[in-house]
């Protein structure tokens, strides 16, 4: 079993489905339910916690009960399922119910996926994990290209079923052969010894999870908004798709090249550079709201997304002991990917509704600290570093 193989395709069918969900979503509702923008933040927003509490507190726990093969599969079929209680809705209520239901699922996904990937790094079955994690920017590529075609011929009501198709698919790959690392089941003595404020004694976790919390917080608006905000700087509703996805070809670029180029650099240093691209790129759609700039300032998303989740990839390999890997993803799933992007979600969207402009500002009230925080871990390390060598 070429386990490279199968970790890029896994990365790539589920990145297709979170292609459509993460940019489309939010535009969808408003589009086709007819809830207003401050109705989907909410909702949006409310299924962030939802996805926080699941991430930090089930996936954790089912990891320790199946396998990485058992549970991903499980996931699939529950979000499947899940996708399918939208269509009869469309009240304000219904909607939430439902999109709490999904986020409940449905984001646990991307921790297995990474959980799983760290195993096969750890255990020397994969040696590039920058190059099939940029399979899965490859396929959320794909899917806006593919969606916006659809979307334009059909309307935005095809971005449902795009989705379900896309799990479909990501759930029959996931019957098929895996590396049997993935399919062993986890042994009941790490159950019993490994909890979550473990972690916090790890050398800098706490640190590390926080800059990353606030550098993953600072998307809030350009995932949930960017859409939107396109449509009011009149971009071409038919190039919409392809602008959104200049972001993800930039990250495919950084992963395709990050163990080849990045490898001998600290994770302190990555995510200083991280941060201070973040703060750029909020600066630049602010200050110029129109079309061109935007898709410049899409080419940061390479530093400001991709490589502050490589530096923490990076951190976790070689920090994290591979029992706790999982309980690290969850953690960083919940705080970084959930709750603190459901807080600037709300954020964001109140500053939308005063001037779009203002909610990409905005997100300089985490990439900010994020950097000043990154100097501080930066500095330490390297000082224990410096130790430990003379020691």
């Amino acid at each position: 079993m070429n386990s490279q193989r199968w970790m890029s395709r896994q990365f790539f069918n589920f990145y297709m489905t979170w292609g459509i969900f993460l940019p489309f979503w939010t535009g969808w509702m408003i589009q086709t339910k007819g809830v207003s923008i401050s109705e989907a933040s909410l909702i949006m927003s409310l299924g962030l916690i939802a996805r926080g509490l699941s991430t930090l507190v089930a996936y954790p726990y089912l990891s320790l009960k199946f396998s990485s093969k058992a549970l991903l599969n499980m996931m699939a079929i529950g979000t499947l399922i899940a996708i399918l209680f939208y269509i009869p809705v469309s009240s304000f209520n219904g909607l939430l119910m439902v999109t709490l239901l999904i986020n409940v699922i449905y984001p646990t996904l991307m921790p297995a996926l990474d959980s799983a990937a760290g195993i096969l790094v750890q255990s020397n079955q994969l040696k590039d994990y920058g190059k099939s994690r940029s399979w899965g920017s490859i396929g959320f590529v794909a899917a806006g290209i593919i969606l916006t075609f659809f979307t334009g011929m059909l309307g935005d009501e095809v971005i449902l079923y795009g989705l379900l198709l896309g799990m479909l698919v990501f759930l029959f790959f996931g019957f098929l052969q895996a590396p049997v690392v993935l399919s062993a089941k986890p042994k009941t003595e790490h159950a019993k010894n490994h909890s979550i404020r473990e972690l916090f004694r790890i050398n800098h976790f706490g640190l590390v999870l926080v800059i990353v919390i606030l550098l993953q917080s600072a998307h809030a608006s350009y995932y949930n908004y960017g859409y939107l905000f396109l449509q009011e700087i009149h971009a071409p509703k038919y190039l919409i798709g392809v602008i959104l996805n200049i972001a993800v070809i930039a990250e495919i670029i950084f992963f395709s090249i990050a163990d080849r180029m990045f490898n001998k650099f600290s994770a302190g240093f990555l995510l200083v550079i991280a941060a201070l691209g973040s703060t750029l790129r909020w600066i630049l759609v602010f200050a110029f709201p129109n079309v061109i700039v935007f898709c410049l300032a899409q080419t940061l998303h390479s530093l400001s997304f991709a490589m502050g989740h490589y530096a923490f990839m990076k951190y976790l390999v070689r920090n994290i002991p591979h029992t706790h890997i999982p309980k690290a993803q969850g953690v960083y799933s919940a705080l970084a990917l959930g709750w603190g992007t459901a807080v600037f979600t709300m954020f964001g969207g109140y500053l939308f509704e005063i001037e779009p402009r203002y909610a990409f500002i905005g997100m300089i009230a985490c990439s900010i600290p994020s950097m000043l925080l990154a100097l501080i871990y930066q500095k330490t390390d390297h000082k224990q570093q410096e130790v430990a060598v003379i020691n």
